[in-house]
């Protein structure tokens, strides 16, 4: 990574002019950047910052699904009210009937009676089925109009706790986003404070971190033996999500999006694999839970690579060592190497599927390697600085 794409990611973060002064922003809380202070004690500031950001994202993310997921029970229980009373306004319609039908026959001789005055028992043996008959019709209509107003009730009462949970949830998301928001001013007004020398310097260190533990990762055989890691092809749906995937590079980071003018980690992954047929959950957590674990050294192009420990980040893998990401607000889409982050372990969203017997990887645009390759973690700051080099457990 060159000292130029970063300094241009962090401008791109702050978006205001003031970046590349000395001081920080007019009414910033944010400790500045002292002369004495080293590098790394910078980059770990940074790092911090990014991370608490990260955690906020990921909330507000999965809020939405289980928003969205409550919004569909809620239209599902509204439907199913609105038949439950379409039949109740017919039972009761019936039952005005009945009651109509009762009164004009409490005016003469009851059905009982005009079967007993009769003088031909097979006469009386009609009148008496069809009073029976009448008598059980009348019971179950009434039957089902008690029924219909239990149902109706229930379903009311579902619908109401279904409307009160959508609210919790959209009470939630606004406090993740504004969580999210202030964490990412933070992030602004510690970048604001750094002096141009100072940018080029966490520049150059984070790239000597994320060279020096890919070449570690490369060397440890955790990837497999150079040989076989590149005989690994995709599935057919996996070089559909990789071909998507590398039609997005140089597209902005933006929390909460999943295209298709931005993205974020997850919103990413997603995204492309749903391109291909294959819905996968929606947060990069989900990803890592649900989806079936692939040991590093079988991964194959379109896995899913996931970091840091509460699964707060994640990219797709290419194949080379290689992964398309989103990296964190200021960067791009772009391909880092993947070591860029500390690794969790990855994920495979169509284990079922046959590697292609032949395979073109995408073409890359030019410069996709370009700029920061440091995403997001929930956790504290790792020691050293960049906590790029952490080994997985």
């Amino acid at each position: 990574m060159s000292r130029r794409p970063l300094r241009a990611a962090c401008i791109a973060a702050v978006l205001v002019p003031v970046l590349v002064t000395a001081g920080p922003l007019p009414g910033a809380h944010a400790e500045p950047a002292g002369p004495g202070e080293s590098v790394g004690a910078l980059l770990t500031r940074l790092q911090g910052l990014y991370q608490k950001a990260e955690e906020a994202t990921e909330a507000y993310n999965a809020t939405e699904v289980a928003l969205g997921a409550r919004q569909g029970e809620e239209r599902r229980l509204a439907a199913e009210l609105g038949k439950a009373r379409t039949v109740l306004a017919s039972e009761k319609a019936a039952a005005g009937r009945l009651a109509r039908e009762q009164y004009q026959a409490s005016r003469g001789l009851s059905p009982y009676a005009r079967m007993l005055l009769t003088g031909d028992p097979r006469v009386a043996l009609d009148q008496r089925r069809l009073v029976a008959r009448e008598g059980a019709r009348r019971a179950a209509v009434l039957a089902r109009l008690a029924r219909g107003e239990r149902e109706a009730g229930a379903l009311a009462t579902r619908a109401r706790k279904a409307l009160d949970a959508e609210q919790t949830l959209a009470a939630q998301r606004k406090r993740h986003k504004e969580e999210v928001a202030s964490q990412l001013r933070e992030v602004e007004r510690t970048l604001a404070a750094l002096s141009p020398a100072q940018l080029t310097q966490l520049g150059a260190r984070e790239a000597a971190d994320t060279a020096e533990a890919q070449r570690k990762l490369m060397d440890s055989g955790r990837l497999g033996s150079p040989g076989a890691a590149a005989a690994r092809t995709p599935t057919a749906a996996g070089s559909v999500a990789l071909t998507y995937a590398a039609a997005q590079i140089g597209k902005p980071y933006v929390w909460g999006t999943e295209g298709p003018g931005s993205f974020d980690c997850s919103g990413l992954t997603s995204r492309a694999w749903a391109h291909a047929g294959r819905s996968i959950p929606r947060t990069s957590q989900e990803q890592w839970a649900q989806l079936p674990k692939v040991p590093l050294d079988q991964l194959r192009p379109g896995d899913l690579v996931v970091y840091f420990p509460k699964a707060t980040h994640v990219g797709l893998y290419i194949g080379d060592g290689k992964v398309i990401q989103a990296p964190r607000p200021g960067a791009r889409v772009k391909v880092s190497p993947v070591a860029a982050n500390p690794l969790l372990g990855a994920v495979r969203p169509d284990p079922a599927g046959t590697p292609l017997d032949r395979y073109v990887p995408p073409a890359l645009p030019e410069g996709a390697a370009a700029g920061d390759d440091a995403g997001y973690s929930a956790e504290a700051a790792p020691e050293g600085g960049s906590g790029r080099a952490a080994e997985e457990d």
